[in-house]
Formats: C-alpha cells, sequence, structure tokens
C-alpha cells in the first residue's frame, strides 16, 4: 500500500454530477490541484484558467463498451464482464456472479473448457488465463454470435455495487470516444475525461491549449484484487507523436487525462524521451522506481488506496504529494470513483524563474 488512508463508503459517488440537482452539468464536479505538496481547491470549470497557452492535454479515445451480459453455464446464472479483445478473435473476459442487488460479486473460478451460454445463441468456451498472475481473466473463444452484436443487443455498461442504479451507456461515455472499426473498446470507462464538455473543450482551444489524441482500451478493473494492470492494447498516432515532442520542445506541460493516457503515451516514449508512433500491447506499468518521461502532469479520478493507480500518481508527483493530496481530499469530502471529483497534478512552480510566452519553467 502506498497512501495510507479510509474511504468512507459516503464519499463514493452514487450518480453522475448531472443526475445531483437540477440545472448542473458532467462539469459540476470539484477539482483538487496539487503542485508539490501545496494544494488548492477549485471548481472543474476553472480548468482552462489553471493551464496555459502552449500546454497540451493528452486524450485517450477509446469507448466505453456495454461489456456486462447475462450468461449461464448449466442452469447457473453469472454475468460475463468482457474486458480484452485478443488479435486473434478471443476475448479476455471475467466470470461474475449475481448479487440479487443489480451488480455482481466475484466467483470462484472457472476452468478451462468451461462453456458459457450467452442471450442470442452466442456462446464462451474458456480457455487458458490472460496472464500467469492469476485465473480472474481467462481468454475466451466466442461461437454462434459475434461479440460486439452480443454487447449492442444484451449488454449494459459494467457497474459496481457503490452506485445507486444502472445507467445508460451514453453516461459512460466521454466527450473524446470515437468508434473503433473492430468492435474494441474500454471495459470501463477512461473516467478522468468524463467532465469534459464540447464547451469547456472549445474554452481550452480558444486558450491555446491544445489536445493529442491516443487510445488505451481499459480491461475490467477488480473492487477484490488490487492487482497490477494486465496488458492493453494501445495506439499513439504520428501526428499526436509529433505534436507531444514539439510541445516538450517549446516548454509546453504536457498534461495527460486519466491514467490510461499516461499509459498509452510511456509506452510509445523511449529512453530518450522522445514520442514515437506505436501500437499493440502494452504491459508497462508505471512505478516511481521507472518514473515518467514524456507527463509533466495528470489530471485523473480518486484512487482506493490499494489500487496500483497510485504508484502511477507518485511516479509523477512523488509519495508525499500524493499522501497531501488524498488527506486534503478527505477532510474536504471529496467523491470518489467514476462519477467522482477528480485531481490536477501539475509541476511545482518556481518563484525564481521568470514567465516567458505564458509558461514558467
Amino acid at each position: 500500500m502506498t497512501v495510507s488512508v479510509r474511504v468512507p463508503e459516503e464519499l463514493s459517488a452514487r450518480v453522475p454530477a448531472e443526475q445531483r440537482g437540477p440545472g448542473l452539468g458532467r462539469d459540476a464536479v470539484r477539482l483538487l490541484v496539487s503542485r508539490g505538496t501545496a494544494v488548492a481547491h477549485h471548481a472543474f470549470r476553472e480548468l482552462p484558467v489553471l493551464l496555459r497557452a502552449g500546454d497540451l492535454l493528452v486524450v485517450n479515445t477509446s469507448p466505453t463498451l456495454a461489456a456486462a451480459v447475462d450468461g449461464r453455464i448449466g442452469h447457473a446464472r453469472v454475468v460475463v464482464h468482457f474486458s480484452t479483445r485478443g488479435d486473434d478473435g478471443r476475448w479476455a473476459v471475467e466470470l461474475r456472479d449475481p448479487d440479487g442487488r443489480g451488480t455482481t460479486r466475484a466467483r470462484a473460478g472457472s476452468p478451462a473448457g468451461t462453456e458459457v451460454a450467452l442471450p442470442g445463441g452466442g456462446r464462451l468456451l474458456l480457455e487458458e488465463p490472460l496472464s500467469a498472475r492469476g485465473e480472474r481473466l481467462r481468454w475466451a473463444r466466442p461461437s454462434g454470435a459475434e461479440v460486439a452484436e452480443v454487447l449492442r443487443e444484451h449488454g449494459r455498461p459494467i457497474r459496481y455495487s457503490y452506485t445507486e442504479r444502472d445507467q445508460p451507456l451514453s453516461v459512460y461515455q466521454t466527450v473524446f470516444a470515437l468508434a473503433s472499426p473492430d468492435g474494441s473498446g474500454s471495459a470501463e470507462m477512461p473516467s478522468a475525461a468524463r467532465p469534459f464538455t464540447g464547451r469547456l473543450v472549445a474554452e481550452l482551444v480558444s486558450r491555446g491549449v491544445q489536445f493529442a489524441p491516443v487510445t488505451l482500451h481499459t480491461g475490467v478493473s477488480s473492487a477484490e484484487a488490487h492487482e497490477p494492470p494486465y496488458p492493453e492494447r494501445f495506439a499513439v498516432p504520428e501526428a499526436s507523436a509529433r505534436v507531444i515532442n514539439q510541445v516538450r520542445a517549446g516548454g509546453g506541460r504536457v498534461v495527460a487525462v486519466g491514467t490510461t493516457a499516461v499509459r498509452a503515451v510511456e509506452s510509445a516514449a523511449g529512453p530518450d524521451g522522445v514520442v514515437r508512433a506505436a501500437e499493440g500491447w502494452t504491459d508497462l506499468v508505471v512505478t516511481p522506481g521507472r518514473g515518467v518521461r514524456v507527463v509533466d502532469g495528470l489530471l485523473t479520478g480518486l484512487h482506493e488506496p490499494e489500487a496500483s493507480h497510485l504508484l502511477m500518481l507518485e511516479a509523477v508527483a512523488g509519495r508525499a504529494a500524493v499522501g497531501r493530496a488524498y488527506e486534503e481530499a478527505l477532510r474536504r469530502l471529496y467523491l470518489w470513483h467514476e462519477f467522482g471529483d477528480l485531481h490536477l497534478i501539475l509541476p511545482e512552480e518556481n518563484p525564481h524563474t521568470e514567465r516567458c510566452g505564458g509558461n514558467s519553467w
């Protein structure tokens, strides 16, 4: 465990911001801002004045899938969480048991050879585990129906027990999401980008903030396991690599929107810190020991103390800064999880350097 805090259950965001009161939008969340161990409190709508002309936001364009589907093993009901589409047409899946409250609980491992019946006549045959680290996620070979069609017709967004009710898929799509030609996407929303609206993006652009799209299709997380992330598919286009390198060379700050954007761009960076176009699978785990080569700042949600994401935050900001921020988040009753408040980590200001072109280094 890195940051030693306990998050009370009442600080879980149970519904999206726009459903908490009349006239509210997605951007009606709070923003905790860290510069070293200095912490400030803002509304998320103030993001444009917290960034500078010449800064760059790296955003994940992966769409969220309706990745939870009811199934059966014999007469037993199960819920299939479709996590990751493989290059060979198989899918990595997690089987869970319905808990009777509209959500699910962990299921004891199902061995290779287990067959799962899906709605619409589809079937899954479980094969080997996705990783040698454990059997929670297994590769499954589909037959009888295309998985993309099953998700479209019978899927729903993955939902965890801290949320109040099911939500339509549109609630889980970010303003940056782009449909994938092969039906790939994220099992769970790249949630750091959720509060962005078209209007906010336009204001950022008008103030000289640039955007670099990348793609990383996130797999399922686990409230039980607290595992390092599994390998995931990513792509950093040539145009995005070029603008990232240009901004860094010009003294601008590269701020990743979400831990998924960090994993994608750092996977495409060489030891020299130069980002090159890349795509494929990444098993990179960003830790304080590995550090970051490209990212100067990070916009992210608030993570559980046991989550491996906190190691990435420490790689960007340092343990003392992350610990201080989380103490403040608890003290000021910030909300956790995908519908919760946001945390912006920026480099420390140096009062002894001159400002030039809006940047301070």
